[in-house]
């Protein structure tokens, strides 16, 4: 689904001293299942995701999407492809404030406003909220809670690829695992990729990719 082609991102072009956040990485990714992009904060793996979701374009190299330069789309076609392809979790929620949590999920849905309620509900319902939650605010809800709507946002358009930066690391130690066990469900049969900088929560991935300092040192695979 995903290939980068030595890929390279560098900031402060302008300057004497470039920064390398990617330096010529070339990797391929499976079609679906679980991914963990492992590192130190600074080491490019926030960067990696940015530029294979389209939010940031690289200085040099190409990303394949499904057979399709992603350097060689318009900002338009970039927008259509995150809007119907691409889901992201954030380790912040972002959820708005005066909102329920169904209101919340349904932002980002295409169906029409009918569909999107019933389907936020479901999958609200599936990830662990209880229907006397789904019309509470972010207030009056935990923080595991507020990460399942994010979640559930992030999934309403039955997206190819979720992309979760940091997803668990403002949750305590059970309600990240019980995260990690949803996107673990989901990459069933799409695409999970999963930053972090936390081995523990990434235990299950199907495929571990270790970032240092711009360059993949390591790639794990699990066999099956």
């Amino acid at each position: 689904m995903f290939e980068l082609k030595n890929a390279t991102m560098i900031y402060d072009m302008d300057k004497e001293e470039k920064v390398y956040a990617m330096k010529s990485i070339s990797l391929q990714f499976p079609d679906k299942g679980l991914v963990g992009i492992i590192g130190p904060s600074g080491s490019g793996k926030s960067t990696m995701m940015y530029t294979m979701s389209t939010l940031k374009k690289l200085t040099d190299g190409d990303i394949i999407y499904n057979g399709t330069s992603l350097s060689s789309i318009s900002d338009k076609e970039r927008q259509e492809l995150r809007r119907r392809e691409f889901g992201f979790v954030f380790q912040r929620h972002y959820l708005i404030p005066y909102m329920t949590a169904v209101e919340n999920a349904v932002l980002a849905s295409v169906d029409s406003p009918a569909a999107a309620a019933a389907r936020a509900e479901e999958i609200l319902l599936d990830i662990g909220l209880k229907k006397s939650e789904l019309k509470k605010n972010p207030a009056k809800l935990s923080g595991g809670q507020r990460q399942r709507v994010a979640i559930a946002r992030a999934m309403m358009n039955s997206p190819k690829v979720l992309f979760a930066d940091e997803p668990t690391a403002s949750l305590d130690h059970e309600n990240a695992f019980l995260v990690m066990a949803r996107l673990k469900e989901y990459s069933k049969d799409r695409l999970v990729i999963v930053i972090t900088h936390d081995h523990s929560i990434i235990k299950d991935a199907d495929m571990t990719v270790e970032v240092w300092d711009g360059t993949v040192s390591n790639v794990k695979r699990t066999e099956g």
